[in-house]
Order: C-alpha cells, then structure tokens, then sequence
C-alpha cells in the first residue's frame, strides 16, 4: 500500500491512523505523543514525529477544527470556569477529546437555566459529536421536558447528550449519564464525624433545590438517623457553594452562638470560607471545631490545618463522559455510543482537620 504523502494534500489530509501506520505505531501512541499525556520511549517518539513531518499532518486538533478542516467537536456546559469542581471535569474533558482528535467548547451559563439551552442549541448548530451538561439540576418538570426534547433532536443527528453528575431526564430521553457516589460520600464523611463523638454537626453550604444538594444532605441525615442521633433543622445552613457564603454565614452563625462542635461543609470552597471565619474568631480547628468538605480540590491540602474531605473523581467524570459519547479514541470508525449510566465511587481523605469534640 503507497504511504500517503504531503503532496497527497490536495485529495486528503493526513490523519492519525496515517501517522500511525507510517511510523508503525498505534494510534494510541500517536495521541500520546502529541498530547505529551503520557511517557514514550524516546526512539518511538522520534519515529511518530518522522511520520507528522514526512506526511504534512497538523498536529493542533483545535486549529484543525476551528479552521473547519473537522466538525469532531465536543461541547461542554459548566456554571462556570473558576469553580476547581466544573474546571478539573472540564480538563478530562478537554483531554479525552484530544486523544479522539476533537475539539473541545467550553460554554459557561453562570447558573441561567435557560442559557443552557440555547448553548446546547449552539452546539447542535455546530454538529458536535457529543454535548456535555456538568453539574446539579433543579427539580423542575418543564425545564426536563425542554431537556428530554433536545436529547431526542440531538440523537436523530447522531449527537449525544451526557448528564455529568446530574439526575436524569426520563427513560425515554436518548442520554447516557456519568454520576459519582454523592450520597454514600456524604453519609461516609458523616458517619467519620459520628464517630469521633460529633453529634451535633453543622451542615454549611449549597443552594436548595439543587439536585447535588439533595443528594448530600440524604445521605448526611441517613447517617444521623443510622446513629440514632436527632437531626436539628438549626443545624442545616444552606447557600451559595461559595468561599463567600462560607464565610459570611459562619462569621453570623458564630455571632448568634449556635452550638456545633463540627462543620461539614457543602464543598471545600465553603469550608475555606468557614475557616477563614472560624480563625478571625479565634475559634482552633479541630481543637476547639472539627471541619469537613467534599470535592477533594487543591485547596483542601492547602489549607491548614488539612482539610478531610470526601474525594470526587472529577477528571476521571470528564473523561469517561466523552468515551460514553463516542467511544474509544482509538478507534476511529466507531461512532454509535453506548447507552446507559456510569457511576464512579468517592472515598474520604483523612488529613488533620478532625478530632473529638472538646470536654464543655
């Protein structure tokens, strides 16, 4: 078989099967030496970049895509991009889409309802391979409706819609989901508390309603309930899943002198607001208050003392929603997508944040 060539360019490009083939590799090989993703031995290397040079290929996927050479696109819709929870899914996302040669757009809806719509719209316009919703939902019947329709208009032209991390729309909706273990998360970080002698422990953060919500606070109480210890309403602060909210709230908390001997917050940035609080009030953690988060991001190790938290696969969920939406990077003629769910484990970290509660 004749080796396709640079000068092959007017009839075809070449592809990463081509410089594979070439460079007598395979395509997974070639995905990670563009990427720089994993280590490869450096004849190998040498061997791949031979090939891209020999056959004219452009390595940027992005280029490629934007300059309409490829409509293999993937888009993802998050809150936002500061938040370390949507931006550590999204560079799984970006990164699985790499290795398939994709595109990966980011659309941020700042928490509008209706805006995610319209960029799913946008990106079904663009014909994209798979669009990716991240993050909790609100339990509203119509929105699931408007959700389930777009599911249904997607997949008729073989787009796929994936619910990272949040519930689904209906079994007749044409969506494949990737979820984490929100509740037995949360009931596990309870449970640790119950353990060390907490029993009356402040829950602090995240908007109600919101389906991530929900599902933490079932499991928090499942575990009260499991140690035969009464849940208090005074005890549940909901809010923002914001550094602000956690500070804000705790500094008026401490202020009316609610009693707690311990803090789970709704996420890590909550409970680096709560510390802030709590240190501004001379009040030791976990000397005088134990603390606890959940999202397992940067700042929990940042923090001192160190945070304990619940850990959430969060790029591992970027990636794997990308292979539920077109398979396997490295085979390039698979195209139908799998249905069905993926439902990755967390697990709690245990750093320097907690201990028993202080004699009173």
């Amino acid at each position: 078989m004749r080796r396709a060539r640079a000068s092959d360019g007017a009839r075809r490009r070449a592809t990463v099967t081509d410089v594979a083939r070439v460079a007598g590799v395979s395509t997974a090989t070639v995905s990670r030496v563009m990427n720089g993703s994993s280590p490869v031995a450096a004849a190998t290397r040498e061997r791949v970049q031979a090939a891209m040079a020999e056959l004219g290929f452009v390595v940027n996927a992005h280029a490629r895509a934007l300059a309409g050479v490829s409509n293999r696109t993937v888009g993802i819709v998050v809150n936002d991009v500061v938040s370390p929870f949507y931006a550590y899914i999204a560079h799984g996302v970006e990164r699985e889409a790499a290795r398939g040669d994709r595109l990966c757009l980011v659309c941020c809806t700042q928490g509008d309802p209706q805006r995610e719509l319209a960029f799913i719209d946008l990106l079904h316009e663009r014909r994209a391979d798979a669009v990716i919703l991240v993050g909790g939902s609100t339990d509203d019947r119509d929105y699931r409706d408007e959700l389930r329709r777009r599911a249904q208009r997607l997949s008729l032209d073989g787009t796929r819609l994936v619910l990272c991390g949040r519930p689904g729309v209906g079994d007749d909706a044409p969506t494949v989901g990737v979820e984490y273990d929100n509740e037995g998360g949360s009931f596990a970080i309870t449970d640790h508390l119950l353990t060390q002698g907490h029993e009356r422990i402040l829950y602090l953060g995240g908007p109600p309603g919101l389906s991530t919500t929900v599902d933490r606070l079932a499991g928090h109480r499942r575990a009260l309930t499991l140690r035969g210890v009464a849940a208090d309403p005074e005890l549940v602060q909901l809010g923002a899943f914001s550094r602000a909210f956690g500070y804000r709230r705790m500094t008026e908390l401490l202020r009316e002198r609610l009693r707690f001997t311990a803090v789970f917050a709704g996420n890590d940035i909550v409970a680096a607001g709560a510390a802030e609080a709590l240190e501004e009030a001379g009040v030791r953690v976990p000397d005088e208050v134990s603390l606890v988060g959940f999202d397992d991001v940067p700042v929990a190790q940042e923090m001192r003392p160190r945070l304990t938290t619940v850990h959430v696969p969060l790029e591992e969920m970027g990636r794997q929603s990308v292979r539920m939406a077109v398979g396997d990077a490295d085979d390039e003629d698979w195209r139908a997508a799998p249905s069905g769910l993926v439902r990755l484990g967390t697990h709690i970290v245990v750093r320097d944040s907690v201990a028993p509660p202080a004699a009173r």
